[in-house]
């Protein structure tokens, strides 16, 4: 039996989560944390989105994926791992490169949650003012 070579290495990032991602020779198995990626996220929309990446470049069933996801929720992870893919798809071939950035998926999301503010209940949500 053939040991799968590996091809590229990558990490990606989304609010509080981080994902590493390995891509290897295959035949397009996806496992996340060691998980099936269809046993790891609940929904159809989180695994469409791990997968984006290589829907986008034509690249399904060509490699086996190696994800490890640690931090921030479901919906973080998810993008973190389709962020890494991407990365990692780029350091294969540096030609997918135009693919990618069309799609918006070498770009870090910058978008963080906003830290609560002294004298509010929540970041931006005051308490009640009573005049009288």
């Amino acid at each position: 039996m053939a040991v799968a070579q590996l091809i590229a290495h990558a990490a990606g990032s989304r609010k509080e989560a981080r994902a590493r991602v390995w891509l290897r020779t295959g035949n397009g198995r996806i496992t996340v944390n060691e998980k099936d990626l269809d046993a790891y996220f609940p929904t159809p929309a989180l695994r469409e989105a791990v997968r984006q990446p290589l829907v986008a470049t034509n690249t399904q069933g060509r490699f086996d994926v190696v994800a490890h996801a640690e931090g921030g929720g479901v919906r973080g992870q998810a993008e973190a791992v389709r962020h890494a893919l991407s990365r990692a798809l780029l350091g294969m071939d540096d030609a997918l490169r135009g693919v990618l950035r069309k799609q918006g998926l070498l770009t870090r999301d910058p978008r963080m949650k906003e830290r609560k503010k002294y004298g509010h209940k929540r970041a931006r949500k005051g308490f009640q003012y009573s005049k009288r």
